[in-house]
This record gives C-alpha cells, sequence and structure tokens, in this order.
C-alpha cells in the first residue's frame, strides 16, 4: 500500500473525533422532540399517536429512503461535501422546527430534518472505513457510535441549560439555537476535512477500486446473508431502544409530577453520556479483540448484550419511583450500547469497497424504518389504545412492556449472525481483492 495514501494517526483521530461530534449532532436534533414531548405536546395539542409519528415514521420515512441516492453520490463524489451540505439542511429545518405552529407544520419541519441527516452517516463510515484498517474498524467505528449518547446527552444538557427562569421550558427557543450551531459546524467540516483515498486500507499502492456497475455491487451487498441478518438485529434492538427513549421523560413525569424536571434531564443526560457511550466504547473494543479470535463474536457479543436488556428494560418501567427508574435505565443504557460498533463494522467489512456509504445506507434504510419509523409510532399508538381501560401512567407501562419483547427477535438475528458471519467475512475478504485494478 502506498504511504502516502494512508492519514497519519494525529490527523485521523481528529477526522474521527469531528465525525463523532456531527454524528451527535445528528442525534441532538433527533432526540430533542422526545426530551421536549411534553411541552411541544401541550403546546401544539398533539396526541400520543401524532407525537410518536413526529419522532417517529414522519421523521424516519424521509430519513430513509433519501439515504439512498444520496449514498449513491457518496460512492462516486466527495464524501466531505455531501456531508457538510446535508449538516447545514437539517440544522436548517431543525431551527425552522422552532417556528411551527402546529401539527403539519412542525411534520415538514421533522421530514426537512429527515432528509438532511440522511446525508450524515453513510459518508461517515466510508470515511472512517478507509482510513481504518478492519481490525480497527469495529473499534473506530464503534467510537464513532458514542456520537449517539454524547448527542443525547448534549441534548439533556441544551435543555436545562436553555430553560427558563422557574422551570419554563421555551422550547422553540432550544430549536432555533441547536440548528444555527448546527449551521456553523457545517462550515468547520467543510473547511477542515480532506477526502481519503478509497479502499486504501485493503488495497496495494498503484491500484485504483474497479468502477463495477452499480446494480452489480448492489445484487453482491444484498446476497450476504450476514449482513441481512445483522440489518434485522440492529433494527429490532433499535426499534425498543427508539420506543423507550421517546417516552421516558414522559413517563417519569406521569411516575412522579413533583420531581424537578431540570435535575431530571441533567441527570438522563449524565447517564447517556457516561454508561451509553462507555457500553459503545466498551462493545467495540471488546468486539475488536474477542473478534480477532473468532469472527463469531461479532455476533455473540449484540446477543449477550439483548439477552441483559430485555428484563431490564420491562423492570424499569414497573418501579414506584424516578430514582429506582433511573438506576436501571443507568444499566439499561450500558448494554444498549454494546451492539453498536460490533454492527457497523459488519456493515462495513462485508460491503464491497465501492459500496460502503451506500451498504451503511441500506442497512439504516431498515433499522430507521424498522426502529425509528416503528418503535415510537408503536409506543404512542399503544398508550392510546391502553388508555381506554387504564390511566396515562400504566398505559405507558403496559405499551413499553409490550414494546420490550421486540428484543427477542433481535437476540435471535445475532445468534444467526454469528452462525454465519466467518464465511460471508472470508467472501468480503476475497471479492475486495478481486476489485483491484491497476492504474
Amino acid at each position: 500500500m502506498n504511504a502516502n495514501q494512508l492519514p497519519t494517526k494525529r490527523y485521523r483521530s481528529f477526522v474521527l473525533v469531528l465525525l463523532t461530534v456531527v454524528y451527535g449532532f445528528n442525534f441532538i436534533d433527533r432526540q430533542i422532540v422526545g426530551i421536549l414531548a411534553p411541552f411541544i405536546q401541550e403546546d401544539l395539542n398533539l396526541t400520543n399517536t401524532q407525537l410518536g409519528l413526529l419522532i417517529g415514521f414522519a421523521f424516519a420515512l424521509f430519513y430513509t429512503v433519501i439515504a439512498i441516492p444520496i449514498a449513491w453520490l457518496a460512492d462516486r463524489y466527495s464524501r466531505v461535501n455531501i456531508l457538510s451540505i446535508a449538516l447545514a439542511t437539517w440544522s436548517g429545518f431543525t431551527a425552522l422546527t422552532g417556528m411551527a405552529s402546529n401539527f403539519w407544520q412542525i411534520g415538514m419541519a421533522r421530514m426537512g430534518v429527515g432528509i438532511g441527516e440522511a446525508g450524515g452517516s453513510p459518508p461517515s463510515h466510508s470515511i472512517i472505513s478507509d482510513m481504518y484498517p478492519k481490525e480497527e474498524r469495529a473499534g473506530a467505528l464503534g467510537f464513532y457510535a458514542m456520537g449517539i449518547p454524547f448527542g443525547i446527552m448534549a441534548a439533556y444538557f441544551a435543555t436545562a441549560s436553555l430553560m427558563g427562569s422557574g422551570g419554563d421550558v421555551d422550547w422553540r427557543r432550544i430549536f432555533i439555537f441547536l440548528g444555527i450551531t448546527g449551521i456553523v459546524l457545517a462550515g468547520v467540516v467543510k473547511l477542515t476535512l480532506r477526502e481519503p483515498v478509497r479502499g486504501a486500507q485493503e488495497l496495494d499502492g498503484g491500484t485504483v477500486v474497479k468502477k463495477l456497475p452499480f446494480v452489480e455491487s448492489l445484487k453482491s451487498l444484498l446476497k450476504i446473508p450476514a449482513w441481512w441478518a445483522m440489518c434485522f438485529g440492529i433494527a429490532f434492538g433499535s426499534f425498543v431502544s427508539y420506543a423507550s427513549s421517546a417516552f421516558q421523560t414522559k413517563f417519569l413525569i406521569a411516575l412522579d409530577p413533583s420531581f424537578d424536571f431540570k435535575t431530571m434531564v441533567i441527570l438522563l443526560g449524565i447517564m447517556n453520556g457516561t454508561t451509553y457511550a462507555g457500553g459503545a466504547f466498551f462493545g467495540a473494543k471488546l468486539a475488536d479483540k474477542w473478534g480477532a479470535k473468532t469472527i463469531r463474536a461479532y455476533g455473540w457479543l449484540p446477543a449477550i448484550a439483548m439477552t441483559v436488556c430485555l428484563p431490564l428494560g420491562i423492570w424499569s418501567y414497573w418501579v414506584q419511583s424516578v430514582e429506582a427508574n433511573l438506576i436501571l435505565s443507568t444499566v439499561y443504557l450500558l448494554f444498549i450500547g454494546i451492539y453498536l460498533g460490533p454492527s457497523f463494522a459488519i456493515a462495513q467489512t462485508l460491503a464491497p469497497i465501492n459500496m460502503r456509504a451506500m451498504s451503511t445506507a441500506l442497512f439504516f434504510f431498515i433499522l430507521n424504518m424498522v426502529a425509528l419509523g416503528g418503535g415510537p409510532t408503536f409506543a404512542g399508538w399503544l398508550i392510546d389504545v391502553f388508555k381506554s381501560d387504564y390511566n396515562e401512567l400504566e398505559a405507558m407501562r403496559m405499551a413499553m412492556t409490550v414494546t420490550h419483547l421486540v428484543f427477542i427477535p433481535a437476540l435471535i438475528s445475532f445468534l444467526v449472525v454469528s452462525r454465519i458471519l466467518p464465511r460471508d467475512w472470508k467472501a468480503a475478504e476475497t471479492r475486495n481483492l478481486q476489485m483491484e485494478s491497476d492504474n
């Protein structure tokens, strides 16, 4: 491999940190609706079903569909340009969210955020994979995945810091502030990142990636059984995770209306920034270390995490105090972060070199249509269904108990991954070597 194709350790660390910050903004703009749900719902007079649609389907539909053509562009053109434009777009629509005055206006704004965020992860995953070899890829992508808990933490902290005196929450001001900040960050991305060489970690010096027809490469990707099993594993797991996070603050307020809201969001922010982030980092590092001994570990590790999360998640909704919920949620968040790094690494390593952005887009399509589109929407609908026989607190408990059962197909999917991954991993190594062509 030509040495000048490879970034310095210092530069690639800078890129990884910056991309993680951008991913964090992705989740700030996504999570903030769930955190501010009680205030948005009251101000705009929304039902639980409408709230679930805002957090879930209205966002996920455009996020997942638009990601595919954007990924096609990212596999052919400058990923840095695409990422900076996408960040500016979703940040602009985040600011517009704060100006909405009814369900349809805020719904259109959330669709716009989804369109912009579609251009975030596919180019970022591809850039990281061209900077880190497959032996370090789970660790790097696991670090990138820490953008999720750090973004969620920042969303809670932003809410706490921008609250008015006396505990008043001006949700509109929070959205506008976050939107403007994201637009500034988009400029930083454009000015500081360089486009990396595609396939630099796999191919020898003096070679370039063959420009195989798009349909041929797509068929090659979609024929990989372990890729499909990973997609459904992370999709079902995230279905529960998104549903739970969308209604947690609403549940805690119903559980104890006297509990100080500002204290609550600070505690939730700390939990996400420590245990959730720690789970993502620990899971990725363990996957690299355990995976060096057996590739099956990339499936076993997420399956173990899902098995632990199932009873913990249900239990957390049947406790009688906010403090007990927060304690259980802390442990739950540690394990829920574990599956991210191994899953991201599978998506990138199994994909043809010239389909890495598309691999992320396609597995995010499945992930987010099932999880982000389905989880909050399903849970919100279930709460409204159970409210016909129970009060709102009990309805949320019943709805979240049913929702957490979706962890069962998630852990089954990852057990399938552990069984079939070694064969597909080896086949991917052979296929990528065959994609070399002389300059």
